[in-house]
């Protein structure tokens, strides 16, 4: 009988050898997932625990249904088992990564999309689709290379799961329809059937997931998605602007906090300038207020008051600064730019909050402002119109001078004309 893996024409031990190339990328994968993820667990126990209690189910059920032929001949049964019990495999692995998660304190589905690629392995080591299963890996650690860029464009927690899920049911369809006298419309046989209820289920899955996730606001998914997965350098995504033709130079670690080299740039100000008074509007995760916070420790002396509006942003930022060793030099404040209180003169005011506030919070605060002191808005480059507009706007009133820094994301540094005088 024709086969998918007759059809890749691979001999076994070309194939053998296959199978264990493909394992070891798949450790690779579950590895920097666990480390990204900050899950002090073996990647190779958690791979084991989930493929082989996968592969024991998958293998005892078409014991169990035929005792008297595996009673006679174990090894040859196992060995030449027909792959029809590969979704009672399938659903071990998943209730056996669904322990393990609750055991590391996990949400499933973050497990369950690190171990995509085993689950797809599952379908590789079935004697059943094999050519199928290669397929269904390599399109697997695709979609979880993808699930993997950064917090820039964060997918919902499950989603490469359940495209394992649809492209699973997809797979085998398709391969028992290539199998001869297999298959009919009229008669569909059970294996069909599960092959047709597992694409549903992945397909349905998905399109929950998606929804549910897009129904967050962007703040919320990018916030979530780097308390999963942690703060992860990567290049910058904006696209190209005619003051910065090549932002793939810079590095970032989200769509919503500022450039690293921004970032940088904020730290040596502080050490440069040696302010007593730094605010910053626009708290979000506090990786900005951290990195001014380590300027400010450098230096000896001086504060920075940052503030946001938002309380989840706001309780997970101000946890982020009681496990950073910096809290001393934090003032971190829930409420709203606009009516913060700040007593004392600013040195360097550093606007990064809602777009449309920007140039409110500078007229706000430009009268404590020091007139030797420095004002720095972010996300000003000629794409962002809205601040690049507000920050030249105020010049125009002869309120500041400004200097256009051409950064990705584009970043105003001005100074009160009253220190021109």
């Amino acid at each position: 009988m024709f086969t998918p893996f007759q059809a890749t024409t691979l001999s076994p031990e070309v194939f053998a050898i296959l199978v264990v190339v493909l394992l070891a990328v798949n450790q690779m994968f579950v590895r920097q997932e666990l480390i990204r993820r900050r899950i002090a667990a073996n990647p190779i126990l958690i791979t084991a625990i989930a493929i082989v209690s996968g592969i024991a189910v998958a293998e005892l059920v078409p014991a169990l249904l035929s005792f008297s032929a595996f009673s006679s001949h174990p090894v040859s049964f196992l060995l030449h088992s027909p792959g029809a019990n590969y979704y009672a495999g399938l659903v071990a692995g998943i209730l056996t990564a669904t322990v393990v998660a609750r055991h590391y304190h996990l949400p499933t589905f973050a497990l369950l999309d690190v171990l995509s690629p085993s689950i797809a392995f599952l379908a590789i080591i079935d004697n059943g689709y094999p050519f199928f299963g290669i397929l269904l890996l390599v399109l697997t650690v695709v979609l979880a290379q993808t699930s993997r860029q950064a917090a820039s464009k964060p997918v919902a927690a499950g989603a490469p799961f359940s495209i394992v899920l649809a492209l699973t049911g997809f797979a085998r369809f398709i391969a028992v329809i290539l199998e001869p006298n297999t298959y009919s419309i009229l008669s569909p046989a059970p294996t069909q059937i599960a092959n047709t209820a597992c694409f549903f289920t992945g397909a349905a899955l998905f399109a929950i997931l998606t929804v549910r996730f897009h129904g967050i606001s962007k703040e919320h998914r990018i916030l979530n998605d780097a308390l999963q997965r942690g703060l992860t350098e990567q290049p910058e995504s904006k696209s190209l602007t005619p003051e910065c033709p090549h932002p793939e130079r810079w590095r970032m670690y989200d769509a919503m906090t500022a450039e690293v080299e921004v970032l940088e740039f904020l730290k040596t100000l502080v050490t440069t300038l040696k302010p007593n008074l730094v605010v910053e509007t626009g708290t979000f995760m506090g990786v900005s207020t951290l990195w001014i916070a380590e300027g400010l420790k450098q230096n000896g002396f001086g504060r920075v008051i940052t503030c946001e509006f938002d309380p989840k942003t706001h309780a997970a930022a101000k946890r982020r600064f009681d496990e950073s060793g910096l809290s001393e030099w934090i003032d971190c404040r829930l409420g709203s730019s606009l009516e913060m209180k700040i007593e004392g003169t600013i040195d360097i005011l550093f606007s990064d909050s809602d777009l449309a506030l920007r140039e409110q919070e500078v007229r706000r605060f430009l009268p404590q402002v020091n007139p030797n002191g420095v004002i720095l808005m972010h996300d000003a480059s000629s794409h962002l119109k809205v601040v690049r507009e507000a920050a030249l706007r105020l010049e125009q009133e002869s309120l500041i001078s400004v200097l256009l820094l051409p950064t990705p994301r584009g970043l105003v540094i001005a100074q009160k004309r009253e220190g021109r005088k």
